[in-house]
């Protein structure tokens, strides 16, 4: 097995959504807001290379969305989906398994594109099985006035319809290294792939502790439908992953790929070592 980062490029999202109740003076220590108290993030994915199988876990914003609506997320940087996956000598046609950890729409719009005439939406991965939980694919079809505008209908219902989507529920082991595990605070019933690695646990964290700064259990998105849950769901997750020296990779720190979890002395969770996945694997 192979693990590689795959990064799709970077945007903005104002810092006090991303940090709820906790306040500017503490959080901007670690992520300095710009002038419109805009914090960058990386929209980082990863790539699993085993065997016959290269699963990719999540995809980034895409490309197919309006200037308008682009221009409300000030993307920058010089990565693309294409870009990362090409430097690494794959094509998009090359992936088997796309794991979607939950369809927001800056983790699954590179999952869908214009056709050639851009008369109509067609999947990015035309040889991949797309794997959601089917919880979480009919909570975002009937979703909630709060979550309502992370989910667009075009990033989604095309999946559908080209036959190659399948629910975790059905299939949880997609790859007998890899388990498929669920929170329930960031929204409903989110992946966070479990990839068990020459004796390690690499966990893509996803949005339940999507950046360093986001450890302390009480630091907790306003984006997330049911913060008290999302505390409930760190807590039991870092408990484990410092019992068991897990590697946490990171979706949207800019500057931090993976650490391991430590406890202070107040028994507090805080991170230990702090590394970029090629130097381990």
């Amino acid at each position: 097995m192979h693990l590689y980062t795959i990064n799709t490029g970077n945007f903005k999202l104002d810092g006090g959504a991303m940090f709820g109740v906790v306040p500017k003076s503490i959080w901007q220590k670690i992520n300095p807001a710009d002038e419109n108290n805009m914090c960058n993030w990386a929209m980082r994915c990863l790539l699993i290379e085993d065997g016959n199988q290269l699963i990719l876990v999540d995809n980034g914003i895409g490309s197919k969305q309006s200037d308008k609506f682009f221009g409300f997320y000030y993307l920058n940087g010089n990565d693309s989906l294409n870009q990362s996956l090409s430097h690494l000598g794959f094509h998009a046609d090359d992936i088997t398994d796309m794991v979607l950890s939950h369809l927001h729409f800056d983790h699954c719009g590179g999952s869908i594109q214009f056709n050639a005439d851009h008369s109509k939406y067609e999947t990015v991965f035309k040889n991949a099985t797309y794997w959601s939980s089917q919880e979480h694919w009919n909570h975002a079809l009937n979703s909630n006035p709060r979550e309502k505008a992370s989910f667009l209908k075009e990033n989604i219902l095309p999946i559908q319809e080209s036959g190659q989507l399948k629910f975790i529920e059905d299939n949880p082991l997609i790859n007998p290294n890899i388990l498929m595990k669920k929170v329930y605070g960031h929204t409903e019933s989110m992946i966070l792939p479990h990839i068990n690695i020459k004796g390690r646990t690499v966990v893509f964290c996803a949005d339940l502790i999507p950046s360093v700064g986001h450890i302390p259990v009480n630091y907790v998105m306003a984006y997330d439908i049911k913060p008290l849950e999302s505390m409930k769901d760190k807590q039991a997750f870092l408990t484990l992953a410092y019992q068991n020296e897990w590697i946490l990779f990171f979706e949207h720190d800019l500057i931090n790929e993976c650490c391991t979890v430590t406890m202070n002395e107040k028994g507090n969770f805080m991170p230990k070592e702090i590394f970029i996945l090629k130097d381990l694997f």
